[in-house]
């Protein structure tokens, strides 16, 4: 018998904290029923199947993640603000392990567009970025430097994948205080006069 009260809501919240306590590779339609003492079948009038759910925990992990990123960032720009959102993206990232491993899975472009979180992700990183005067295609080129060098610290931080004996959080400072260089220097993209 079905548990009263199951919804999208409850689903994806237990979900995030199973994806963190077993990682998201581990998250499964009959892990999540069994957190709720249901057979599998209870869940499929909540969910279609596993990618369903991975994408609305995918979605409700970016909103969280852009969420404490906002907050940081108000009112900052420049180095601070890089610092700021730097510093949000690698606590959330190694305070919630499988939600963050959420946020990194592909989804369907017609989703995104229809995602407040992630289009306030876009609206939010970009504009952080205009204030080093940055302008597509380098906006673009920007985010994608900024993404797979936290992306790629969280990983192998949260991994245990730094063995020296100098502190990740200084290393980390150093590796953002290095890219507020690159970014007040980028190399613009000259445009052709044909």
């Amino acid at each position: 018998m079905a548990r009263v009260g199951l919804s999208v809501q409850r689903l994806v919240a237990a979900a995030a904290e199973l994806a963190d306590e077993a990682g998201f590779d581990n998250l499964s339609v009959s892990a999540l029923a069994r957190r709720f003492g249901v057979k599998d079948a209870s869940l499929y009038s909540h969910v279609r199947n596993l990618q369903d759910l991975r994408t609305r925990l995918a979605l409700h992990a970016g909103g969280e993640l852009i969420d404490r990123i906002a907050a940081a960032v108000a009112g900052r720009a420049g180095k601070e603000a890089l610092t700021a959102f730097a510093g949000a993206y690698r606590e959330y990232a190694l305070e919630h392990p499988g939600r963050y491993a959420a946020t990194q899975i592909r989804i369907d472009q017609a989703l995104i567009a229809d995602s407040p979180a992630l289009r306030r992700t876009a609206e939010i990183t970009y504009g952080m970025l205009r204030a080093y005067g940055l302008a597509e295609p380098d906006l673009t080129d920007a985010v994608r430097l900024l993404r797979s060098t936290f992306h790629g610290y969280c990983v192998l931080e949260s991994a245990g994948g730094f063995g020296a004996d100098r502190d990740v959080g200084a290393s980390w400072d150093k590796a953002v205080g290095a890219l507020h260089i690159t970014l007040e220097h980028w190399p613009r993209e000259r445009k052709s006069d044909d």
